[in-house]
């Protein structure tokens, strides 16, 4: 049975049944009733208000000698079942003095003469029962989309939902966001009662992730029992419990409007009831229950208040605890000057304690050597030699140890002496013309006069130890000038190789127990900071000393990587020591992080440093250790000056 009837009125059957024909397509929304008199009409409406129907289009035939059907057209509005039908008069020849009264009266709304058309009729009862519809069907326009017109109640349907959704949502609404969560709670369970194919409404047991902080969230989490914990990981990684919420709030709904990935991980602390919803079925639920679409919006706009709320307090507590620190910072400046004071003097003292100790000992030993060779006298072609010697030692780069073995074994075949020809290579002698016309020269007399002319060699290596020491304690003062100033030090050519050899010299005292290997391959000068590189050397040879606990072999490479001017130096320094851990590897650069043993000065500074001068270098470095095997620190620079260099180099 259906809420809206189409009555007919008309004693002729053939009539009844043309309109029944006619009226077909309306039937399955519509039901079609038919009585011979306006009296049978009455008695009809007496039953369809006992069956809660309204009659929304009355067709009346009016006889010429009885006015009856005029009559119940004129006073259709006085009975509850037909009040505001449509009507329309069916008549076999004009009667216009009849449509004149049921004109003024205002209850004609079309007029037809028998016989009519079925596309006339079907297009008349279309007009008037949509207007009938459109004026008096509140709810479901759509249901009658397919018969009548269908634009008309289309374009109505959605003017009706958007005038309702704007009167709901401006109209004053509840700011208890509790009791506006339990009414949205209460229509979802009402719409999913009996219906939950999706399994919507759900209980999770206590530990159970509903949200992952940082990725993609399609979900929309409504608690109705329970609480839920919200966490923020740090950069460490380490996880924070930030808040805890309880029944009538919701999870995830920033990243559910917004597309978003989660702003935090969320996880059950209890059992908890949810409800779990997708954008598809909170499409399909406020399409089926619109009056849950404005209640639900100022649910979100009170969580989303709420929720700025909270933020404003946390950053007025920030901005007081900010203050706070200020005024603590401010009473601590003193004592922190004089602590990074003392940072900086240790570090100072630290670099330029291997320089000072150098010259201490070769002053030392300088004097043991000069004293040899005042009181040792020499031919005036022998000591011609001897102070060339000096010079040579003086001002040459020692060689590689490949070179100096290969020039070991040339003249060992000469002399007939390992040893001697060890010694004549450390002094700078090994070219044999020079070599077989001493030996015929001095005769038996070779061995003693070269143990002088070793006493010479070593004065000239002092001296240009001792320079090279007074240079680097030159270039700390200067780096420490420098960074007072907060200037870089200009970029220059640098010898690599010369570099190293200079940093070398600092450590010979803590060398000699062990094995110092050097692989050196020709190489270009690049543009770096020479004093800044000198650090790195440093700070990677006495980490390598530090961790060798007995004798081993310290092994420095240089190479270069490819032919290209534009390519790239290595730079290795490995040790046989005792190596690192995968854990201790990934700690290294950082700052304030050491693995000096007890007894070594170890800030913790220094990787951090030298990763710091590499990178600003336009280089890189990177660790390969094995514990118990050794570490190599391997680094890479460029040849060129990187792009990101603003100064020119030195020529």
């Amino acid at each position: 049975m259906n809420p809206y009837v189409i009555l007919c009125i008309d004693q002729d059957p053939f009539v009844v049944e043309q309109l029944s024909h006619d009226l077909a397509p309306f039937r399955d929304v519509f039901d079609f009733c038919s009585a011979e008199t306006p009296d049978d009409a009455y008695a009809m409406l007496d039953d369809f208000k006992a069956n809660e129907q309204q009659v929304a289009l009355l067709i009346c035939h009016n006889g010429s000698d009885d006015n009856r059907g005029i009559d119940l057209l004129v006073n259709v509005d006085n009975h509850s079942a037909s009040q505001g039908a449509r009507t329309v008069l069916l008549s076999e020849a004009p009667q216009y003095d009849i449509i004149l009264q049921a004109v003024n009266e205002g209850r004609l709304n079309y007029c037809m003469h028998k016989p009519w058309r079925a596309e006339e009729m079907q297009r008349v009862a279309e007009k008037e029962l949509t207007t009938y519809v459109l004026r008096y069907c509140q709810h479901d326009l759509l249901r009658y989309t397919e018969v009548l017109d269908h634009r008309t109640l289309l374009d109505a349907q959605v003017e009706r939902e958007i005038s309702q959704f704007q009167a709901q949502l401006l109209a004053p609404g509840e700011t208890d966001k509790a009791a506006v969560a339990d009414r949205v709670i209460a229509g979802l369970y009402a719409f999913f009662e009996g219906n939950d194919e999706s399994r919507a409404c759900r209980t999770y047991s206590a530990n159970h992730v509903l949200t992952k902080e940082n990725q993609d969230n399609a979900f929309l989490w409504f608690i109705t029992d329970g609480d839920v914990g919200l966490y923020k990981t740090d950069d460490e990684g380490q996880e924070h419990h930030v808040s805890t919420l309880s029944s009538g709030s919701l999870i995830g709904s920033m990243s559910f409007v917004t597309g978003d990935v989660s702003f935090s991980t969320g996880r059950t602390l209890t059992r908890t009831q949810v409800i779990k919803i997708d954008h598809a079925l909170f499409s399909k639920i406020m399409t089926s229950r619109s009056e849950l679409l404005p209640l639900f919006i100022q649910y979100l706009l009170l969580h989303f208040n709420q929720r700025l709320k909270r933020s404003i307090d946390t950053e007025i507590q920030l901005q007081q605890t900010l203050a706070s620190l200020d005024e603590a910072n401010r009473q601590l400046l003193e004592k922190e000057k004089m602590a990074l004071l003392g940072q900086l003097v240790a570090g100072v003292a630290h670099e330029l304690n291997n320089p000072v100790s150098a010259i201490l000992r070769n002053s030392d030993a300088l004097a043991d050597a000069l004293e040899e060779v005042a009181k040792t006298p020499l031919t005036s072609a022998s000591r011609e030699q001897a102070l060339s010697l000096l010079q040579t030692n003086r001002e040459s780069s020692p060689l590689s140890t490949a070179t100096a073995r290969t020039y070991t074994r040339t003249l060992s075949d000469l002399t007939g002496d390992k040893r001697i020809a060890r010694d004549l290579v450390n002094i700078g002698l090994y070219q044999p013309e020079n070599i077989k016309e001493w030996q015929q020269r001095l005769g038996e007399g070779f061995n003693h006069e070269l143990a002088t002319w070793k006493q010479y060699a070593r004065c000239g290596r002092l001296l240009r130890s001792n320079h090279v020491c007074a240079a680097r304690i030159a270039d700390l003062v200067k780096s420490l000038r420098t960074y007072a100033r907060q200037d870089s030090e200009q970029r220059q050519r640098t010898r690599i190789i010369e570099n190293i050899d200079d940093t070398l010299t600092l450590f010979e005292h803590r060398l000699k127990p062990h094995q110092l290997e050097k692989r050196y391959d020709w190489v270009p000068d690049i543009i770096a900071q020479p004093s800044a590189l000198a650090q790195v050397w440093t700070n990677l040879i006495a980490n390598a000393l530090d961790a060798m606990q007995t004798p081993g072999t310290l092994t420095v490479t240089v190479k270069t990587l490819n032919d290209q001017a534009s390519g790239t130096i290595e730079v290795s320094v490995s040790d046989t020591g005792i190596g690192m851990t995968p854990e201790q590897q990934a700690k290294m650069f950082a700052l304030n992080y050491t693995t000096k043993r007890e007894g070594h000065f170890g800030l913790g500074i220094g990787l951090t440093m030298c990763q710091t001068i590499i990178h600003e270098q336009g280089g890189d470095i990177q660790v390969h250790s094995q514990p118990a095997v050794g570490t190599t620190m391997t680094v890479t620079l460029p040849i060129e000056l990187p792009a990101s260099a603003s100064k020119e180099p030195q020529r």
